[in-house]
């Protein structure tokens, strides 16, 4: 069965940051819901990109400058979901300096949140960011155990929080991403509902049709896909119409089993690390960094410090 786009369960959001795309793709679909962007999209900005292109590099003011213009021209572009802004992070990036940032990026707009990365200094940072009437957004997350991390971390947030399992890397690393979306939805019902999922990191239409066969909160995708979607009739499955379990090249992709986890446990006594979402860090600072001057650029990557718990 295909439900109407107008009916549509899950709300739409784009991966961007041109204002231009943003509102093609909103009068293409009839409407997005909200927009994701991350400093490592700045460098992808037509005006940016020309800038670069000239050989006039940003140093990071400039880049912090460009980044919340770009924000504030997509604030009122999107409907409710608002826009979620990534903070700039590194594998070694405090706490303290993910904060600095995510206070100063929620005053950009009125209807930010702010999206840190699933290791212990993001998980740190978000935990307090709740605490202050912060929304966040948990990325970068491939297991169902960061997933529980990140609802342990925000339980006292007073808006609804948000996590966001990557669902093409996982895919790409030959995961079933389908098993971690049902796992993480199961555990979460067994939850108080606070956290809720936008799926990310959509690589192809049939990966946009998971989600939505999986009726996950939010899912963002690239122009792309959401064009291409659009092109196909805007499908909403209530069940997935392609094979499950399988890739792109029709070869099995490996089950993910679901854990039972106790959500009530401190969030630092999850084991947050995760191959993908090191190498994730580090793509995203070396996207980010094509933007900007040499003498701006980080110097080197760290593994995350383990916090005791709190």
């Amino acid at each position: 069965m295909i439900a109407p786009a107008g009916n549509r369960k899950t709300k739409i959001l784009l991966d961007g940051s041109d204002p231009e795309e943003t509102q093609k793709i909103g009068l293409l679909i009839g409407g997005l819901d909200g927009q994701t962007i991350g400093p490592s999209l700045v460098a992808k900005n037509p005006q940016v990109r020309r800038r670069v292109i000239a050989g006039r590099k940003l140093s990071l003011e400039e880049h912090r400058a460009e980044y919340k213009k770009i924000v504030q021209k997509l604030s009122p572009l999107v409907g409710d979901a608002g826009v979620f802004i990534g903070v700039s992070a590194t594998l070694r990036t405090s706490c303290e300096e993910l904060l600095a940032q995510g206070r100063e990026m929620f005053s950009w707009i009125p209807n930010a949140s702010i999206a840190y990365p699933c290791t212990y200094e993001g998980l740190r940072a978000a935990r307090i960011s709740v605490e202050e009437g912060i929304r966040v957004n948990v990325t970068f997350c491939f297991s169902q155990e960061q997933a529980a991390g990140a609802y342990a971390a925000t339980q006292t947030a007073e808006s609804r929080a948000y996590l966001s399992p990557f669902i093409g890397r996982l895919s790409d690393s030959g995961a079933n991403s389908a098993d971690l979306l049902s796992n993480i939805q199961r555990m979460y019902r067994e939850g108080d509902g606070h956290v809720s999922i936008l799926a990310a990191n959509i690589r192809s239409v049939d990966q946009l049709l998971t989600c939505l066969a999986f009726k996950v909160e939010m899912v963002t995708a690239p122009m792309r896909v959401l064009e291409e979607w659009a092109l196909e009739g805007m499908l909403m499955p209530d069940r997935p119409l392609f094979r499950p379990g399988l890739g792109s090249d029709g070869r099995a992709l490996r089950p993910i089993s679901y854990r039972q986890f106790n959500l009530n446990k401190p969030w630092n006594a999850f084991n947050l690390r995760h191959e993908l979402t090191r190498k994730g860090i580090e793509k995203s600072v070396a996207d980010s960094e094509r933007a900007l001057r040499r003498s701006d650029r980080t110097s080197r990557q760290e593994e995350p410090r383990i916090l005791l718990p709190q």
